[in-house]
Parts: structure tokens; sequence; C-alpha cells
């Protein structure tokens, strides 16, 4: 019993730890942003950070309530020890463009204004976030095993799931996360923004791919999977 006692202290402290690192990543992100763009009267990246602050508060409540297993994997980094290097250089690439991208969007939209987008547009790009949140909601409840890092998970009973998105494209949270490309640079109001984001959907799509591989060769079922659900991300088209 005393053990017991131990190690749910033990996990209550990590679980705590890990939060308080995304804690501080998001206020750093927010940071990036509005120094970026040199003013705090920007509406639009207000708007924008809230609602990506609400999406992720209510995700992680939801998450922790219904599948703490997975809610632990989504509090850890993108970088394991179990890892594949390719993939850590992968995600380290994908950070710094990731970065660079909302440093562009928002010299663009508040600090030198090149960009000029109409709020109906601006409410589109709001609209396209909110269906890639509910695109993610949906996929984390179907699949208990969507960890951050690519890998194998034995422990965790790591099995091919086929049901809800699934049995529409192969990564349905990578579909979602398009939408997500799309919207963000119409909501905070960015031309060059939705301009740069096939970069930073190509760089997904090549993730997308390297994951693939590594599950078929680890994962029972997963090649017989793949060939019934022949799209990766977008239903008849890839």
């Amino acid at each position: 019993m005393h053990r017991l006692h131990d190690y749910s202290f033990t996990m209550r402290r990590t679980l705590g730890s890990k939060l308080i690192i995304q804690i501080v990543l998001f206020v750093a992100f927010g940071l990036l942003l509005f120094l970026s763009a040199g003013t705090l009267r920007w509406p639009a990246g207000w708007v924008f950070l809230a609602g990506m602050g609400g999406i992720g508060l209510a995700g992680s409540l939801w998450l922790a309530r219904h599948d703490p297993a997975l809610f632990a994997e989504r509090l850890s980094t993108g970088f394991q020890s179990t890892q594949k290097t390719r993939d850590k250089v992968l995600i380290a690439t994908m950070f710094v463009l990731w970065s660079g991208w909302f440093v562009l969007m928002a010299l663009d939209a508040a600090r030198f204004r090149w960009s000029h987008i109409p709020v109906w547009v601006q409410a589109v790009g709001a609209i396209l976030i909110a269906l890639h949140a509910y695109i993610g909601y949906r996929t984390l409840r179907e699949n208990s095993f969507a960890a951050p890092a690519v890998k194998i998970q034995t422990e965790r009973g790591h099995r091919v799931v086929s049901t809800g998105p699934y049995a529409y494209v192969r990564h349905p949270m990578y579909a979602g996360t398009l939408l997500y490309i799309i919207g963000a640079p119409l909501l905070l109001g960015s031309w060059y923004g939705l301009a740069a984001a096939p970069l930073t959907a190509a760089i997904l799509a090549m993730r997308a791919v390297l994951e693939e591989r590594a599950l078929a060769c680890g994962l029972p079922g997963y090649r017989d999977y793949a060939a019934r659900v022949r799209y990766r991300l977008i239903p008849c088209i890839w």
C-alpha cells in the first residue's frame, strides 16, 4: 500500500512537472508572437492565442479524465530515448520552421502590415482551426496510442486502430493539422504566412511517411490496415 502511494505521488509530480513545462512553452510562444509583432494592439493575435490556449486547456482536461495514460504521453516532448534519430532531426526541423513561420506572420500582419485580409476571411481561418481541434479530439478519443513521438508502445499493448477517422485516412491528426496550417495565417491576417504554408505541410507529409515505415516494420497488422485504407492525409487524393 505504501509503495502504491509512493508510485501515485511520483506520477502526479511527474505529470505536474510536464504540465508546467507545457505552460512555459505556451507563454514563450505568445512572447515570440507578440515580440515579432512589435505591438500588443493586434486583435487577431489575441484571438488566436486565446483560442489555442482554450483548445489546449479543454483538451488536456478531457484527456486527463478519459485517458490518463495518453495524457501522460501527450505531455512528453517529441524527443525520447526510444525514438529514431531521423525522427528527432525531423521534429527539430519542424520546430525551427514552425517558429519562423509564426515570426513571418507576425511581421507581416502586425509589424509591417504588408497583408490586408478581410474580416470574413479571418473568420474562415477561425472555423478551420476549430475543425482542426474537432478532428484532433476525434483522433485522440479513438486512438489511445497517439503519442507525439514515433514509437511502438509495447508496454501499453500498442495495436492498430482502424475505426473513427482512421477508417478514412491513415493519419487523421496530421490531416486536421493541414486545416490548421491554412487557418492560422488566415486568422492572423497574413497572406505571406499562407504562401509559406506548403513548406510546413511538406514537412508534415514527410513525417507521416517516416511514421508509416516505423509502424509497418514494428506494429503487427499495420501493413494490412495500410492496404485497406489507401489515403494518408486527404481522402481520394493522397
